[in-house]
C-alpha cells in the first residue's frame, strides 16, 4: 500500500516542503501504545518513539503525536524509527484529559468525519450525542449519528428514538443499523469516500468493533460477546487504530469513553446549540443567563413548546463544564509560569559556589 492509501494528499505534501521536512520521511501514525507508536511510511509499518527535544518542547499532552497525525521520522532499521516532527493537523478530536483538569486529550487527528456511535437498547442517550456533537463542531469535524443494534428493538422504538434526536438535533444525517443482520449498512457504506478518515466515538459495547469489522469485510478488531448480567458487549478494543478499508476509506477505531469532557468549545457550543444563542439574541437583557430573567426569549420558547427544557438542560451543564475548564487551564499556566521563575532563579544563583 502506499502513502496515498493512508490519506496523504497534495495539501500534507506542501505542509512538508514549507516546514522543511524535505530530508526526513513522512509516515502516518496508525496506532498508540502509551507513548509508543506504530508509523506506515511508504516503506512499510515500524515502531516509533518522540525525539527527546520534541518532547522536552512539548507544552502538554496534546503535543505528542496521536493516531492519525502526519509525522516526520528517521528509520534506523526495518522496524524501529524516531519521530522529529509532527506536522500541522487539519483537524483535531480531543476532549477534557480524565482526572487532569486542564489538560487536553487528543482523541484522533487529521479526522473528516465522526461517526458518532450508540446503541438503542441500553445506551442510547441524547445528552451525550450532544457532547459528540459539541466536540465534533469544535474541531471542524463533520459527525454523521449511527444507531446500533436495531434488531434487539421494536420498529416503533427505532422511529420513537429517531424522532427524538430529530427533534433536538438538526441537518446531521442519522442512520440506524444492525451489526448482525447489517441492515442500514447500504446507506452507511454510501458515505465511506477512498481516502477520506472516519473515526468513530462511543461507549464500551455499542458496537464499534463489529462495526469496523463488517466495513472493512475483514477480521480486523477483536469482539467479545454480550455479558449476561447487564446485556452490554465486553470492552475490548484498548487503543487507538488507523485501518484501511477496502473500499479505501480510512477508519480509526477508538476505546469506549465512559468520560467526555467539554475542554475549549465556544464554537462547538454555538455550532450544537445554535437555537440557543440564536433565541438569546431577543431576550431582554443581552448577559441573559436563561435562567429566571424576565423577558428571556429562550424561558420563552419553552413555555410555548418551541424548545424541548431537556436541551437548555445539557447546554448550561456543558457551559459550566467549559468555564471550569478555562478557569483550569488560567491556573495551570500560572503555575507554571511561577515554576519557571524559580527554576530560571535558581539556575542564575552560585549552586556550587562558582559564578555562572
Amino acid at each position: 500500500m502506499t502513502l496515498e492509501d493512508f490519506g496523504y494528499n497534495e495539501s500534507i505534501e506542501s505542509s512538508r516542503i514549507e516546514n522543511g521536512l524535505l530530508d526526513l520521511e513522512i509516515g502516518r501514525v496508525i496506532a498508540e501504545h502509551k507513548e509508543r507508536y506504530v508509523v506506515r511510511t511508504g516503506k512499510g509499518e515500524s515502531e516509533a518513539e518522540i525525539t527527546g527535544n520534541l518532547r522536552f518542547s512539548a507544552s502538554g499532552r496534546e503535543d505528542f503525536p496521536a493516531v492519525g497525525d502526519w509525522v516526520a521520522l528517521n528509520t534506523y532499521d526495518s522496524d524501529f524509527s524516531i519521530i522529529h516532527k509532527i506536522l500541522p493537523r487539519s483537524s483535531v478530536i480531543s476532549r477534557q484529559a480524565v482526572g487532569r483538569p486542564g489538560e487536553i486529550q487528543v482523541i484522533a487527528s487529521n479526522i473528516d468525519y465522526a461517526l458518532l456511535v450508540q446503541a438503542v437498547d441500553r445506551d442510547f442517550n441524547i445528552n451525550r450525542l450532544e457532547r459528540y456533537l459539541t466536540i465534533c463542531h469544535s474541531s471542524k469535524v463533520n459527525p454523521v449519528i449511527v444507531l446500533t443494534k436495531t434488531d434487539l428493538i421494536t420498529p416503533e422504538l427505532l422511529a420513537e428514538i429517531t424522532a427524538q434526536i430529530l427533534l433536538r438535533i438538526k441537518n446531521i444525517p442519522v442512520l440506524a443499523i444492525s451489526n448482525e443482520t447489517q441492515n442500514g449498512y447500504d446507506a452507511l457504506q454510501l458515505i465511506i469516500e477512498k481516502g477520506k478518515t472516519f473515526c468513530m466515538l462511543g461507549s464500551s459495547g455499542v458496537g464499534k468493533s463489529n462495526l469496523l469489522n463488517n466495513l472493512s469485510g475483514k477480521h480486523v478488531m477483536r469482539t467479545a460477546s454480550l455479558s449476561h448480567s447487564t446485556s452490554k458487549g465486553r470492552h475490548v478494543t484498548s487503543h487507538r487504530e488507523l485501518i484501511v478499508m477496502d473500499n479505501g476509506g480510512i477508519l480509526i477505531d477508538n476505546p469506549g469513553m465512559r468520560e467526555v469532557g467539554i475542554a475549549d468549545t465556544s464554537e462547538g457550543l454555538e455550532t450544537t446549540f445554535d437555537i440557543i444563542f440564536t433565541l438569546a439574541l431577543k431576550c431582554k437583557f443581552k448577559d441573559c443567563s436563561h435562567t429566571t430573567e424576565a423577558g428571556c426569549a429562550v424561558l420563552e420558547a419553552i413555555e410555548k413548546g418551541e424548545l424541548e427544557p431537556g436541551l437548555l438542560e445539557n447546554f448550561r451543564k456543558m457551559q459550566r463544564e467549559k468555564s471550569f475548564f478555562e478557569t483550569s487551564v488560567t491556573e495551570r499556566k500560572k503555575k507554571e509560569k511561577i515554576f519557571g521563575k524559580i527554576l530560571k532563579d535558581y539556575q542564575k544563583k552560585n549552586v556550587k559556589g562558582k559564578n555562572q
